[in-house]
Order: C-alpha cells, then structure tokens, then sequence
C-alpha cells in the first residue's frame, strides 16, 4: 500500500477495531495490511476505511471494517485451515481470510462481482491460496468438504443444511440469521453430530439469495 493508504488503515484499526474490542494480533494485522480501497468502487475511494458499509453494484455491499473484523476473529482462523466463504461479493473479506493463512474455498453467485473480485484478489493476493466458485453458495461446495470453518456473509433465514454437513469436527460457523432487515451474528460449533449456537451482536446484511436461502 501507499503511504496515505497505510495512515487510514492505521487508524481505521485503532479507531473502529481496537477501541472496540477486536483483540486477535493477527486479525488485527491482517486488516493493516489487506488494502481496502482495491476492493471497492472508485466513486468510494475516498470512503474505504471510513466506519460505513459501502455499496457494491447489483444490489450487495462492503460490510464496515469493524463487522469483517469482528466476524473474522468470531471464526477463529488459524494459517492451513480449510474454510469456506459463502457470498465472495467485493473479495474484500475473501483477502482476509487468505492473509490469514487459510485455504478459502469462496462462491459468489453474481457474475459480475464474481470476475471483479477475481481480477482485484489476483493482483492483492498474488500466491493466496484461494479457489473461487460461481455457484449458489447456499449448496456449499461439497467437493472440498469438509470445512474446518465457514462463514456466511449474508442475512439467512436459517442455517442452510449443506452449512451442517460441510462443517468439520469439530468446526466452527458465523453467520447473520434473522429476518431481511435484521440479523444476530451467530457462532455455531459442531462436536458430533452436536450442534451448539451462540448469539453475538445484532447485524444487517443483504439477504442470502439461493436454494435454501430467501429464494432468487
């Protein structure tokens, strides 16, 4: 990154991320480092590490840093595991989670964000190890299963089945569930066939748009 986009970033931590409880060094470092202004539209360059959700075309957004880092270190990535994104949209959470040494298995059912996202995390994520799906996330992606973590970037109804029998055990998952206009993040935790849920923080995401999502 350049100089002024390192000094945003900088404080984009500090501000949003650290006086607000996000505590995991790598998490932290990863969100320094990842250049968020590659990710989103060039009418919000100058808003890329403001404290905002910023539109994506076609409808989908960028969640505010503060929401990816959250969610991001409610996932407990560790480098060398396996996890699956469901909804690649910008690809800026996509570059986290690759920072963070995984081996992410992302899908994107839109065209056009999915070859977005593909050409900007081919130039930021040079050697990630990153296998991109245009497919409806909610089936998952049952060739590289299973997943020791999954996250959902997108407001769900409920817990989409292919979530549950694609998760390891043990596994871990976050994902927004509730109505269209609202959410709570949620951590589930697979031993077993056990499944423990925990609600985090309330949220608002676009809805999941799939088979056993809100439907097309």
């Amino acid at each position: 990154m350049d100089t002024e986009a390192k000094i945003a970033a900088d404080r984009m931590v500090r501000s949003q991320l650290i006086a607000r409880g996000v505590r995991d060094p790598a998490v932290l470092q990863a969100m320094r480092a990842v250049p968020r202004h590659r990710f989103v539209p060039q009418v919000s360059i100058q808003r890329a590490y403001s404290d905002h959700a910023l539109a994506l075309d076609y409808g989908q957004t960028i969640s505010q840093p503060y929401i990816v880092a959250h969610m991001t270190e409610l996932l407990e990535v560790r480098p060398g595991m396996s996890v699956l994104e469901i909804g690649t949209g910008s690809g800026y959470q996509t570059a986290i989670l690759a920072h963070l040494g995984a081996r992410v298995v992302t899908i994107e059912r839109s065209v056009e964000l999915h070859d977005r996202a593909r050409a900007v995390l081919a130039e930021v994520c040079n050697g990630g190890a990153i296998r991109m799906f245009l497919a409806d996330g909610t089936l998952g992606c049952p060739d590289a299963a299973p997943y020791d973590r999954i996250l959902v970037t997108a407001a769900a109804p409920g817990v989409p089945d292919a979530c549950r029998q694609q998760l390891a055990d043990p596994g871990r998952l976050v994902i927004p569930l509730g109505e269209r206009d609202s959410q709570i993040l949620t951590v589930i935790e697979r031993h077993g066939n056990h499944f423990t849920q925990t609600q985090n923080i309330a949220c608002r995401f676009v809805p999941l748009v799939g088979e056993d999502g809100w439907g097309a």
